[in-house]
């Protein structure tokens, strides 16, 4: 049984690679929300993890960051002394959650998130976590938040938002009565989000985008790079350049393609080699879903070394 891949008059993303880090300073993004981005820039993460501190007077932290000492320094600086009643958590990635309880032995606060590091579905047998070492496995946050979850602070409320699909426990935070949400890793101005089986998984990032387009925000704040400004045509933007790859697999699959290397060959020829491997994981994602909707046949479950072929 198959069904007909969507079709999209959407357009695709603008990409905005202009951003400057400032690290180390706090830099006023919106009323109460101030941004520090930590000084660990790479392929995965361009200028580095922004941090977000939410109120003026009791203050919330949004994804301390990574173990790093200057960062730290620099969130102590900006706090200046004000009390900390919570301490939010969008996802189990090291380059996000790992500060936490560092910084909660200074500060205090609860630290909350949806709650540890877990993979979308169980692995099979034989298959390995490629992206095991970028999890902070250590995480266990006091309070275990879900969708809708609320918390309030002095002059702020924050409600959760559940966007599985970067992984399956990452949470955007909306801040209420001022359209401003902060994405995390599941939409960010500079680049598509990562979805890499198992941690990740292709249809629930699908649906999250859905979720979010319900929603009539007017800024979001993302875990890597600037504002999203235009926030509902950036997600149809996302959610067409989605179902575009999910097309072009399907294509390479019906020109005679096998294999997940050779699908990546074609369809990230200009992408930097360095992220060739996420790709492939990129591609591994559309293929399970593309696999459990029926549109392409595999023997055993979808796999890194599978071979692929029309339904």
């Amino acid at each position: 049984m198959s069904a007909a891949l969507p079709d999209s008059d959407e357009a695709e993303p603008r990409f905005e690679q202009a951003f400057e880090p400032s690290y180390g300073e706090a830099v006023a993004v919106a009323k109460g929300v101030t941004r520090l981005t930590v000084g660990n820039p790479g392929p995965f993460t361009f200028h580095g993890t922004n941090s977000y501190l939410v109120g003026e007077r009791t203050l919330a932290v949004i994804d301390p960051g990574p173990l790093d000492d200057a960062h730290l320094a620099a969130l102590l600086r900006a706090i200046d002394g004000r009390p900390v009643s919570h301490i939010l958590v969008s996802h189990t990635h090291r380059d996000h959650a790992p500060l936490a309880r560092v910084l909660q032995r200074h500060v205090g606060g609860v630290i909350a998130a949806e709650g540890p590091h877990r993979p979308s579905r169980p692995l099979h047998d034989g298959e390995v976590n490629p992206f095991s070492e970028s999890a902070d496995l250590d995480f266990t946050p006091d309070l275990r938040l879900g969708h809708g979850t609320a918390l309030a602070g002095d002059g702020w409320t924050l409600t959760a938002l559940a966007t599985p699909g970067h992984t399956a426990n990452h949470l955007a935070f909306a801040l209420e009565r001022t359209g401003i949400v902060f994405s995390a890793d599941h939409v960010m101005a500079w680049a598509t989000s990562i979805v890499a089986p198992p941690d990740g998984a292709m249809r629930d990032y699908m649906a999250s985008l859905d979720l979010m387009l319900t929603r009539d925000d007017r800024l979001f704040l993302p875990g890597h790079g600037g504002p999203v400004t235009e926030p509902a045509k950036f997600l149809r933007g996302l959610r067409a350049h989605r179902r575009m790859r999910e097309r072009g697999v399907v294509e390479r699959i019906r020109r005679g393609d096998r294999e997940i290397s050779q699908i990546v060959q074609a369809l990230y020829a200009s992408t930097d080699p360095r992220l060739h491997g996420a790709a492939a994981l990129s591609v591994l994602a559309h293929l399970e879903d593309l696999v459990e909707r029926g549109l392409v046949l595999t023997d055993g479950p979808p796999a890194l070394t599978g071979r692929y072929r029309p339904a």
